[in-house]
């Protein structure tokens, strides 16, 4: 898979509802922000995903109210080569978040890594 395929396809909003676990069947809300819901609470989590093309990151700031988004996760994309490319997630922990909720957080990304590969894969991204 190119960089960029993987790139734009981090960077879309409507992809990320099929692949983020607590941000799941997201709906564009407002330009560049997103409503997703956590498939373990059922809670409503509002994403914005901001792109840095020439770095082939996606910095994505969460939250459950527009005026209160925090950047909390990473996505990189390593080139690995013309087609080929890693997708790399990375976390902050807030102070707030507790260890049992922060091993939840790993294990998702693991899964959500996992997801992101398969629809590029099948073409999807």
């Amino acid at each position: 898979m190119p960089a960029g395929v993987a790139f734009r396809f981090l960077c879309d909003g409507q992809a990320l509802g099929r692949w983020a676990l607590g941000a799941f069947a997201t709906r564009r809300v407002a330009p560049g922000l997103y409503r997703g819901t956590s498939l373990f609470d059922g809670g409503k989590l509002l994403v914005r995903p901001v792109g840095d093309a020439p770095r082939l990151t996606v910095r994505y700031f969460i939250g459950t109210r527009r005026d209160a988004l925090e950047a909390r996760i990473l996505a990189r994309v390593h080139k690995r080569g013309a087609r080929r490319c890693v997708v790399s997630l990375e976390a902050q922990r807030p102070p707030r978040m507790g260890a049992a909720r922060w091993r939840r957080l790993a294990a998702c990304h693991e899964v959500e890594v996992l997801l992101i590969q398969a629809q590029l894969e099948r073409g999807r991204g």
